[in-house]
């Protein structure tokens, strides 16, 4: 064993998950090098470890600590050190000089103490005197709390998080209700607050346990895209989990009704429970819905006579579907425009902006992802943004615990961020169009909602047959449903489209008709494979070498979808052994690991978290930033260009040029994209798709499923499995059942 005394030069590596550090100590004569889990240290601080003494390969002699302890300065010179080395902000080498000149030893009871004294040296404001004074003093609290947490097993990241929402409460919240955790801090759940409790000592059956695994169980289901659960499925599921009756449920549903977590609603005889802020959203949002339902008076001769003059100005040839969503455009301040692949939807859009420009209307146009907003100014000719951008998206101040906000309504500011355009700061249009809106959650129509004015017209299309949201709630589907607006449903295969058997066959699909498979086809292949090693060679092939040339295309932009996530054709396996083909291993790039998956320079990934605050530019030829902004959202997909080992972290650039900088810790958030789910290729639109199709659980492998990765494809798709399995999913018109109340909102708010 040996002893190593003296002061924290520099952190060379520290892991902020475990605390565990690799820094170097001097004693004034000779540097150190220490490793093992030191749950919070500055540099500057001076430490005394105890530990063995062990040779590394390649960086020679190191101090692995089995304990340690810090010690205060014992003299000027090593205040003067610590205060100087940059553990506290705003305190410089020559500041701390002039602060340890004046005080002495006394230096530490006075920044405690006395802090105001401070003020009396040049170049300290008052101001700065007091944050000198509650940095020392959080530095000091801070390791406490860390070694408290440290003993039930709290990792580093979270104990800071802790630390940072709480600070002296910690201490008798872990004791007596660790389950707060669960709602106060971002990433924190049932799960890890429930393995605190019980190394703290909570008993099973308390009501704190009760409460929070009930709760917990809701905002499950919200990630699965439910906006509510029946009681009756809600008591069932956190049954399992709480190894508790469901009959003993009753009575904390009651207490987190009185502590407004939660509202019950009876629905046909059925008791529903929503998380508080998702019932209002929804019954917010049919309330403005009918507020902007606002019927117009201009006759229909005026407007068949402007259209007449568009479409011969232009050539264009509009069915009465078409011209009757023209026509509901203009008398009506809500209109929804629904149909499937190659019945109008683009022509008839262009249509309406073209009348509307013809007016004088001021127009914005917006989709729900970067990719989805893309192919709607390719269409139209306009500028169109995300619907977050068109929001404008952008940071706010948090609570004062450090929490994101609340309202009334039960409205969430996102992760600290918040929209600035909403209800006092409206969009200034006289119309509105969004596309692709079977991709719009309750979050964000709510949020779009609030931002049009009664007045502006707003018209929203998309089709409706495609998967519904990843986020929670139905919105197109409960508000088609509802019949309480205008909807005009394109049903016409127009000529063009009606060439390419991509469209016949994803109508043919979507009606649950036979499809040619054996049929020669210029953009609808069916490669016969049963053994899934054969169907992955295949892809390999037809990504690699044929489609590349046959579409145009770089590899990298043919998307290969699954319906599964496990299994030999689910996309963790497809991943890996695409990446090995694709972008293997190089001396000339860099790779991390993170989440047990390998990230190497190069790699296609995929955002899969929407991450508001995470920054972006765009740059020019000579790497200056030409725009910035802020915000990466699930379903983004771009290439890994940069992995920077010394700083820790990655540059990933996205569609439109956008490059944003990765922390090694915020790796989590991405995956690799060689292969995503169906799911998630939502809203986008390849040169060419490939997709397998094998056995797999009836309840995901359905008719919306195979029709929604069909229609993503603009030339060709490529369909390699069993024809059984397709027609399988084909027959299975069986729509995973999802809770959703807009539609008895919008009913209820009617009238």
């Amino acid at each position: 064993m040996a002893t190593v005394s003296g002061y924290i030069e520099k952190i060379k590596y520290r892991n902020e998950e475990n605390g565990y550090s690799v820094v170097s100590v001097s004693d004034g004569d000779e540097e150190y090098i220490l490793v093992g889990m030191f749950p919070y240290i500055s540099e500057g601080e001076r430490i005394e470890a105890v530990g063995c003494m062990v040779e590394h390969p390649v960086y020679g002699g190191q101090l692995s600590v089995e304990s340690y302890e810090m010690k205060p300065p014992e003299d000027t010179k090593a205040i003067e050190r610590y205060l100087g080395s940059g553990a506290i902000k705003g305190v410089k080498d020559a500041l701390a000089k002039r602060i340890v000149k004046r005080f002495k030893l006394d230096t530490f009871r006075i920044i405690e103490e006395e802090p105001e004294r401070l003020s009396e040296i040049k170049g300290i404001s008052e101001r700065l005197a007091m944050s000198i004074s509650a940095q020392v003093g959080e530095k000091r609290d801070m390791r406490q709390a860390m070694l408290f947490l440290q003993q039930y097993g709290i990792s580093m990241n979270l104990a800071v998080k802790i630390y940072r929402q709480y600070g002296p409460q910690l201490y008798s919240i872990i004791q007596e209700n660790p389950y707060r955790l669960a709602d106060d801090i971002q990433g924190v759940g049932f799960k890890i607050a429930d393995e605190i409790a019980s190394r703290v000592g909570i008993f099973a059956d308390s009501d704190y346990r009760m409460k929070s695994g009930l709760f917990y169980t809701l905002l499950q289901a919200v990630g699965n895209g439910h906006t509510y659960l029946p009681e009756g499925e809600l008591f069932l599921e956190a049954s399992r989990l709480l190894a508790a009756e469901p009959a003993n449920m009753e009575k904390h549903l009651m207490d987190l009704q009185m502590e407004k977590k939660l509202v019950v609603k009876e629905q046909e005889g059925v008791r529903s429970v929503y998380p508080a802020r998702f019932f209002y959203m929804e019954l917010n949002a049919a309330r403005m819905l009918h507020d902007l339902n606002v019927r117009g008076t201009v006759k229909e001769e005026h407007i068949r006579g402007r259209l007449n003059v568009l479409m011969d100005a232009g050539k264009l040839e509009l069915d009465s579907l078409q011209e009757q969503a023209v026509i509901e455009a203009v008398n009506n301040g809500l209109l929804i425009i629904t149909g499937g692949p190659g019945t109008g939807k683009t022509t008839t859009i262009n249509t309406i902006i073209r009348y509307f420009e013809q007016e004088g209307m001021e127009i914005l146009l917006a989709a729900p992802t970067g990719r989805a907003a893309k192919r709607m100014s390719e269409a139209t000719g306009c500028e169109a943004k995300t619907i977050h951008r068109l929001l404008e998206l952008t940071g706010a101040p948090v609570a004062e615990n450090g929490r994101p906000g609340e309202n009334s309504t039960g409205e969430s500011r996102l992760e600290g961020m918040h929209f600035e355009r909403n209800e006092q700061n409206p969009l200034d249009a006289d119309v509105i169009i969004i596309d692709e809106v079977s991709m719009v959650d309750i979050s964000l129509m709510y949020a779009l909602l609030k931002a049009v004015n009664v007045g502006t017209r707003l018209i929203l299309v998309g089709d409706v047959n495609q998967l519904p949201s990843v986020g929670p709630g139905n919105v197109l589907r409960d508000m088609i449903e509802s019949a309480a607006f205008p909807v005009v449903r394109l049903t016409k295969i127009f000529r063009q489209a009606a060439q390419s058997d991509i469209i016949v066959n994803a109508h043919k699909i979507n009606a649950g008709e036979r499809v040619a498979l054996d049929k020669r086809s210029a953009d609808f292949l069916f490669i016969r494979r049963k053994n899934p090693a054969d169907i992955v060679n295949d892809i390999m092939i037809l990504v690699k070498d044929k489609l590349p040339g046959y579409v145009g295309a770089l590899p990298s932009e043919i998307q290969i979808m699954t319906p599964m996530r496990k299994g030999v054709l689910g996309v963790e396996q497809l991943n890996r052994v695409l990446q090995a083909r694709f972008n293997p291993p190089s001396p000339d790039k860099n790779e991390k690991e993170s989440g047990g998956m390998t990230f190497r320079e190069g790699d296609k990934v995929m955002q899969i978290k929407n991450n508001y605050q995470l920054e972006w530019e765009i740059q020019n030829s000579r790497g200056m930033a030409v725009d910035k902004g802020t915000g990466v959202f699930n379903g983004d997909t771009g290439i890994l260009r940069k992995i920077d080992s010394f700083a820790e972290t990655a540059e990933v650039e996205f569609d439109e040029g956008r490059i944003a900088e990765y922390s090694f810790r915020q790796l989590e958030e991405l995956e690799l994209a060689y292969a995503i789910t169906i799911h998630k290729s939502q809203g986008s639109e390849y040169p060419a798709a490939v997709i397998p199709v094998h056995s797999g659980p009836r309840m995901l492998m359905t008719r919306n499923l195979i029709y929604t990765a069909v229609t993503r494809a603009k030339q060709c798709v490529c369909l390699v499995g069993a024809p059984e399995a397709f027609w399988a999913m084909v027959d299975n018109a069986t729509e995973q059942k999802r809770y959703s109340g807009l539609k008895e909102r919008i009913l209820e708010t009617k009238f």
